[in-house]
């Protein structure tokens, strides 16, 4: 498939994991909450490309690991984390990975990406879970900031491309990114919206608002591709993030300014 089909189809599921998640708190997770989880965002880029750059076997270790963890947590989004979620659904995980393992082209693909996606949706609800609000919008913001500096500096190039030639044995499928067609975009591209959509997933028209508007400023964003090899993905996500507090700061200075809001 060519190029810019490929890269429209993922950014396109790259939004729709902003609608996907649904208000659900993981109960095992409140013991463990503190700011400092939020650090996982910005961080997973910091030492997957540091680790990665330094020691490019790290890279066959991040492949297995992908392997065994993204399928247990789509098996865990379908049981409990999306809409609709439901714990028989979990067993999609079985045929979407004999999918991907054993058929070839699109289709394979395909149910790679599935997994992948479901994958980062338990992992953004895992971490709404974990850390205030406040502090999860700050780790979007630096997650785009640094993905930023480092693809301006040319310095996710070489890590990446290690990373994608990293494949476990027997042909089993890699996980530790998504592809589909002729385009590759990051693990770390979905879960940042999945932790946006797990954010706003108790105002369910926002979050749909906000899954529509991150496409299309995603699919804007992917124009550049005409003109550069590499994009930060993150960036749609925390511009959208961005324009919805503009918005939000705005109505309540309307608000403050309006007499009869004021009175009620």
């Amino acid at each position: 498939m060519p190029f810019a089909p490929s890269i429209a189809i993922l950014t396109l599921v790259q939004a729709s994991l902003i609608a996907l998640p649904a208000r659900t708190m993981l109960p095992i997770a409140s013991r463990f909450a503190n700011r400092w989880w939020a650090l996982v965002l910005p961080g997973s880029i910091v030492v997957v490309i540091a680790g990665v750059a330094l020691e490019p076997g790290l890279a066959d270790g991040l492949t297995y690991l992908a392997l065994v963890a993204v399928p247990l947590l789509a098996a865990l989004a379908l049981a409990m984390a999306i809409r609709g979620a439901q714990p028989l659904l979990a067993l999609l995980v079985v045929p979407l990975f004999v999918l991907a393992f054993g058929v070839g082209g699109l289709t394979g693909q395909g149910a790679a990406l599935a997994l992948s996606a479901l994958a980062c949706v338990a992992l953004g609800t895992l971490v709404v879970s974990l850390v205030p609000p406040r502090w999860l919008r700050l780790a979007i913001y630096a997650m785009a900031a640094i993905d930023t500096c480092l693809v301006a500096a040319d310095l996710l190039q070489n890590p990446n491309q290690i990373l994608e030639a990293a494949a476990p044995a027997a042909g089993l499928p890699q996980l530790q990114f998504a592809q589909f067609g002729s385009a590759v975009i990051g693990f770390g591209d979905f879960f940042v919206a999945a932790v946006l959509g797990a954010l706003l997933a108790g105002n369910r028209p926002l979050q749909l608002r906000t899954a529509v508007l991150v496409a299309g400023l995603a699919l804007a964003f992917d124009l550049l591709f005409f003109f550069v090899p590499e994009l930060p993905s993150t960036v749609p996500v925390a511009v959208g993030l961005a324009i919805l507090e503009l918005r939000a700061s705005s109505s309540r200075r309307a608000r403050s300014r309006d007499p009869r809001a004021a009175v009620a």
